[in-house]
């Protein structure tokens, strides 16, 4: 049976966008261009500013991920699409419309084919009826999804490289200096995680995948997408050694690098379970002689009731740094000097 509360199982995405926007009136609201489809969440003030458009977006069920991060000094837009779903080309050319203010716009997303199908055709839109200039970057920190880096998924990491993106336009850099500054944090994070669960989808009234009860999947993606290995749940700490094995040696991280960590929950996963992970990736990155510059634990990219977690560790230099700490200010995530 679905542990859930929500009404009508097709309703959900309008009815969590308009509690959404109501709950958080003061960073956000929706925008009323006819092809957003009401689909587009916009900051306070978003197109006013003399700066890039930042815009973010895909399928619901990732909260906070990727409404959680419009706001002062973060995303100016968000696009929606149906749980697990890319949005559709005409509320990507909405949000593109909507926030431009003669500097051109960046798309970030990640790198799954309906969104870069849908998007692609949302940025020609906006150059051939509004002249407005569309930059894409796909952020691909899944470390097991391909050996090929462009062909990777964008998993969790999809936090770091939006913030990279917008701390650049914020500071006033042009669109080139933007995309420059997303593919930069993109080249340096990587990402792998563990599902433990399937996630519950309302109008199926269940689970997406099948998992038999005290399974995980080694490499999951956060929509189900296959892992490495499939076997019983093992200690925090040894899945944590598995984690981090491919994902150091991936880039590499190597002694004397300096890491912005994330910890994050798939969903249902709780903070306590977070920390002790973070426990064993904190041990890991001594041994190595890493050292972390700050870590966040919590949920920052979803898979609704999904039972996981994953990791993300970003390389940092001085740009990552000034970057990952320019102030903003989201009802998900706020950065002060």
């Amino acid at each position: 049976m679905i542990k859930r509360l929500f009404n009508d199982a097709y309703d959900v995405v309008e009815e969590m966008l308009e509690g959404y926007v109501k709950a958080h009136a003061n960073y956000v609201e929706m925008c009323d261009l006819e092809e957003a489809q009401g689909r587009v969440v916009v900051a306070k003030g978003a197109g006013t500013k003399d700066k890039v458009g930042v815009i973010i977006g895909g399928g619901s069920g990732h909260e906070p991920l990727f409404l959680g991060y419009v706001g002062d000094g973060f995303a100016d837009a968000s696009v929606i699409g149906n749980i697990n779903t890319s949005p559709s080309p005409d509320p990507c050319y909405a949000a593109a419309k909507a926030v431009d203010n003669g500097k051109g716009c960046i798309y970030l997303y990640g790198n799954y084919a309906g969104d870069v199908m849908n998007f692609d055709m949302g940025a020609e839109k906006a150059d051939e009826e509004d002249d407005i200039r569309v930059e894409t970057v796909l952020v691909t920190d899944d470390v097991v999804s391909s050996e090929n880096i462009e062909d990777r998924r964008g998993i969790a990491g999809d936090f770091f490289v939006f913030k990279a993106a917008a701390a650049k336009a914020e500071m006033g850099g042009d669109l080139d200096e933007v995309v420059a500054a997303a593919k930069k944090c993109n080249d340096n994070t990587r990402t792998m995680g563990v599902a433990m669960s399937s996630a519950t989808l309302p109008s199926k009234g269940g689970p997406i995948f099948d998992m038999e009860d005290g399974d995980m999947e080694i490499g999951m993606g956060i929509h189900g997408e296959p892992g490495v290995r499939r076997g019983k749940i093992e200690p925090a700490d040894k899945v944590v050694d598995e984690i981090m094995e491919p994902v150091l040696a991936d880039l590499p991280f190597e002694s004397g690098d300096e890491v912005y960590v994330l910890v994050n929950s798939l969903g249902a996963t709780p903070l306590l379970d977070l920390h002790i992970c973070y426990r064993r990736v904190a041990q890991i990155l001594e041994e190595k002689g890493i050292k972390v510059y700050k870590a966040l634990v919590g949920p920052f990219a979803c898979s609704m009731d999904m039972a996981g977690m994953s990791i993300t560790l970003l390389k940092l230099d001085d740009e990552m740094k000034e970057l990952m700490d320019y102030p903003c200010n989201t009802p998900y995530f706020t950065q002060v000097k």
